[in-house]
């Protein structure tokens, strides 16, 4: 082989390498480029995340999260970043499987908040009842706490601590109106879920109807029963 052809051949051999280290180095730039994406998009994800999970800790009384940062309590705060000796990682490890555990924990992340944002939406009381269910339940409640007064007032009567027109009105308007008014509290304080921004249905007509009817009925159903009894 002629000198002309060696040189040829060295020259070919070198554009290969060239042509390699090229397409190597672009790689390369594509992997850093694509990391850097990601470890983008996880940013902003997790200050996402942050702001959600302060306005659930507000929604429950909680003061928003705040993190130290230097430079004094007026300088802008943030998520605080992981550095390897922080998290105990391995300098070695491939940056792609870091970053793919780390969405893993984000996505995770994600999950236990949509819980969080389940679980808040409902109330405190009875929270796997309709509204209207609830409201019934409350205000049946709260009528059976006024007849079991109604009861006391009747036995106050018997031995005349109380006079007939005392308990007459008790029964036909005090208690009711008292066990209506215990019922729309109930509701207003216990039925609201921790995220609601606008106030839950109290069904009015029927809880007036259900305490204003329960009172008086079960008072004509204890003369009834006395009488029968005798």
């Amino acid at each position: 082989m002629s000198t002309f052809d060696e040189y040829a051949a060295a020259v070919r051999q070198l554009s290969v390498q060239v042509r390699e280290g090229e397409r190597g180095a672009a790689a390369e730039a594509e992997r850093r480029r694509r990391l850097h994406a990601g470890v983008a998009q996880l940013g902003q994800r997790l200050a996402a995340q942050g702001q959600r999970l302060d306005q659930l800790g507000e929604a429950i009384g909680l003061p928003p999260a705040t993190a130290a940062a230097p430079g004094g309590p007026d300088a802008v705060t943030g998520p605080p970043v992981a550095t390897d000796a922080d998290a105990g990682a391995d300098p070695d490890a491939d940056p792609g499987v870091v970053l793919e555990e780390a969405r893993r924990l984000v996505d995770e992340a994600d999950l236990r908040t949509r819980e969080v944002e389940a679980l808040a939406a409902r109330p405190e009381l009875l929270p796997t009842w309709s509204p209207a269910a609830r409201a019934v339940a409350v205000y049946v409640a709260c009528a059976a706490a006024g007849v079991l007064l109604m009861l006391v007032l009747v036995v106050a009567s018997g031995v005349g601590l109380v006079s007939g027109f005392t308990l007459g009105a008790w029964i036909c308007a005090g208690l009711p109106v008292l066990s209506f008014a215990a019922g729309w509290l109930i509701l207003g304080r216990w039925g609201r879920p921790a995220l609601a921004t606008v106030e839950p249905p109290r069904f009015v007509p029927l809880g007036f109807v259900i305490c204003v009817a329960l009172v008086p009925t079960a008072y004509c159903a204890s003369l009834l029963l006395v009488r029968f009894l005798r």
